[in-house]
């Protein structure tokens, strides 16, 4: 039986920023049978974390660890990548024909120019995924979809990496990386203040395990979203009664005042994606709108 790392096109691959994902990533192109030649870790939590996900690897400075690597994998923040990337290819330490990789979702490879002059061969692999920095990360990459953006020539080779990884590679163009990221975010980071919102407010209104309370119900409206769309919307919004929201804007006024913008926003675009699927006639709309477009400036007084 062929061995991972017997493979034909294995890489050395070298990981700057042994963070969440940068770790995480690195152990993935190991278990598909590529070398980890070498990996920065400044922190103290990154230095651990490299040693759970990256055992035996050196850890190294930047310039370093590019210059043992076809694949040099850069796991930093956002906005250290530029900077990280000039710097990287002003001195020299990326090559030509290296690829340089970045698992950003913000950026594309417009963010890689500087490798790509010296002659490095840039992609962006993002994959959409929350990570803990954990071993069973790495597991979690199966069926994962990644945001995937290089150039046309490129593109078959990081498409293999993706799918040697375990994920699943959807390309993305380079000028819409920021719609897409906005959409992930968007979808993942305020799902996590909605469902908090909703468990605040049932615990002000006495509920003692809300957590228990709202698990089934938000599951539940999660996969009839995934599966049916706006078909899956319920609810007073919906149906048009207004005088459900109403009182629903009265309760958390009185309650949590600073949550009545939030509710306020989704409702309306709630109405608004029910009056354009079907659900929600613009007649039986127009009572609703009006406690909807009223309520701000009640809420100021």
């Amino acid at each position: 039986m062929t061995r991972p790392e017997d493979r034909p096109g294995r890489l050395a691959v070298g990981v700057v920023g042994a963070g969440r994902v940068g770790s995480v990533l690195g152990a993935a192109l190991r278990r598909a049978g590529h070398s980890i030649v070498g990996a920065t870790g400044v922190s103290s939590a990154s230095r651990e974390r490299a040693g759970r996900l990256l055992p035996d690897v050196p850890l190294l400075p930047a310039d370093e660890v590019a210059a043992r690597c076809d694949l040099l994998l850069l796991g930093v923040p956002d906005d250290v990548l530029g900077g990280l990337v000039e710097g990287l290819a002003s001195t020299g330490a990326i090559r030509p024909g290296q690829i340089v990789v970045h698992p950003s979702g913000a950026y594309g490879i417009g963010v890689l120019e500087p490798a790509l002059r010296r002659g490095g061969l840039p992609m962006a692999l993002h994959p959409a995924m929350t990570f803990t920095g954990r071993p069973e990360d790495v597991d979690r990459l199966a069926g994962v979809s990644f945001g995937v953006t290089s150039p046309p020539e490129l593109r078959p080779a990081a498409e293999v990496l993706v799918l040697e990884m375990g994920g699943e590679p959807q390309w993305v163009e380079e000028a819409d990386r920021p719609l897409y990221h906005a959409a992930l975010a968007h979808g993942a980071n305020h799902l996590v203040t909605l469902v908090n919102e909703a468990v605040y407010l049932l615990r002000q209104a006495g509920v003692v395990h809300p957590e228990r309370m709202v698990a089934p119900l938000l599951s539940a409206a999660l996969d009839n979203t995934l599966r049916l769309g706006d078909a899956a919307l319920t609810g007073p919004v919906s149906r048009g009664d207004a005088g459900t929201v109403q009182r629903h804007l009265d309760a958390i006024a009185g309650a949590a005042p600073e949550s009545v913008a939030a509710y306020l926003a989704l409702a309306r675009r709630t109405a608004d994606r029910a009056i354009a699927a079907g659900r929600l006639s613009a007649t039986a709309a127009e009572p609703l709108l009006g406690v909807l477009a009223e309520r701000p400036d009640r809420a100021s007084s």
